[in-house]
């Protein structure tokens, strides 16, 4: 929700923690290494909001990291996980819709 500076600024450091995930992550197919883990049943909650830190951040994590997407892409192949998160584009109506009513914007 910040412009400018403190924008770009947030930008940097959550691209930085997103390569520092991706740099733990490595080239297993999980945190927990060839099974799904305790990391990676408390981190796959994020990637739900992706899509909405693309949007409203206007930042492209795929490109940013690739691995980092991969694997969620893996995880979210995992029916008891697809079935316990929301909905990426819920969540971008919920933060638009949010945006709309306290910032007047979108």
């Amino acid at each position: 929700m910040k412009k400018g500076e403190e924008q770009e600024a947030g930008k940097k450091e959550f691209i930085e923690a997103l390569k520092i995930l991706e740099t733990e992550l490595g080239d297993k197919p999980y945190f927990g290494g060839d099974s799904f883990g305790y990391v990676d049943i408390s981190l796959i909650t994020f990637y739900s909001w992706f899509q909405a830190y693309e949007k409203f951040g206007n930042i492209n994590i795929e490109s940013e990291s690739p691995k980092l997407v991969a694997w969620g892409k893996r995880c979210m192949e995992k029916e008891s996980v697809s079935k316990s998160l929301p909905d990426s584009e819920k969540i971008v109506g919920y933060v638009a819709e949010f945006r709309k009513n306290n910032l007047g914007s979108e």
